[in-house]
């Protein structure tokens, strides 16, 4: 079948991006200006555009910049009888777990959620349960380690999970493979992922909270009973990055009305999670 004119006019944008290649950009700004124009003149769509751009992007950041912090992670204690941990892995829903003895920069292994599922059905078998006999070997990075070596090493290992050091050899947090690839095409949602003012906003303690980015600001506003404006921006993530005039780095902190709000997690893009901290002592 001969191809038509329409057929001939949407070739493959990988041939037309090697044929504007071939006189070669001579640095990255430049190839990050060449793909815009790419984009502009609709060679390629906004989606390739930010997948191409996020994975040059990943070239340049290394673990400690997208890494779980060690305040945040959920882990287990090789000490631990499963009726003590079991409320704390079905609430959190994850796969799998960093598994530590008593000292916390000792790390065990890797336990899988569904290695634990026999025990629902044999509760009995509970306190015969002995944790280090599950353990998978855990794989431990650096956090100088380059996303995209350490993408290529998620690979080759098949892990899905790595356990962060830093250079005095302590457990400085931990990092999934989703965590690299939504550096590269955005935020994954999955099935445990709830869109509700519960999960959007998570209370640590009466004075440290953990607020998705994408939280509205008139959710915000009610939980927090305050007033933030909502005259420029409809999410609180919009709102903080205002105050920055930039697009922030992991652990940078803005302080406005009543609030510290300190960034957790941010991809290329944008922000993702924040901590929030009232000034005051204590909510009304």
């Amino acid at each position: 079948m001969m191809p038509d004119d329409h057929g001939e006019t949407s070739r493959n944008w990988l041939e037309r991006l090697g044929n504007l290649f071939s006189s070669g950009p001579s640095d990255r700004d430049e190839l990050l200006e060449l793909l815009r124009s790419l984009r502009e003149r609709e060679v390629i769509d906004l989606d390739t555009l930010g997948i191409i751009e996020g994975a040059v992007q990943v070239a340049d950041m290394q673990v400690r910049e997208i890494m779980i912090p060690r305040a945040q992670m959920i882990a287990i204690r090789t000490s631990g009888n499963p009726r003590d941990f079991l409320p704390t892995i079905i609430e959190c829903a994850h796969s799998r777990f960093p598994v530590l003895a008593d000292d916390p920069d000792d790390v065990q292994g890797i336990l899988l959620a569904k290695d634990l599922l026999p025990l629902a059905l044999d509760p009995a078998r509970m306190d015969r349960f002995n944790i280090k006999d599950h353990l998978r070997q855990a794989m431990i990075i650096p956090e100088s380690k380059r996303l995209d070596s350490l993408l290529r090493e998620f690979r080759a290992s098949r892990n899905h999970m790595a356990v962060v050091v830093n250079e005095y050899g302590g457990v400085a947090g931990l990092v999934t493979i989703e965590d690299v690839l939504e550096q590269i095409v955005g935020e994954i949602e999955d099935e445990t992922d709830i869109e509700d003012t519960d999960y959007l906003i998570k209370s640590l303690n009466n004075h440290e909270y953990t607020v998705k980015a994408l939280t509205p600001i008139e959710d915000f506003n009610e939980y927090f009973r305050c007033e933030l404006s909502t005259e420029d921006f409809d999410t609180l993530g919009g709102l903080v990055m205002q105050q920055f005039g930039r697009l922030p780095e992991r652990n940078e902190s803005v302080q406005f009305d009543r609030f510290r709000f300190t960034v957790l997690s941010a991809d290329g893009r944008t922000i993702r999670l924040l901590q929030v901290q009232p000034l005051e002592e204590k909510l009304e």
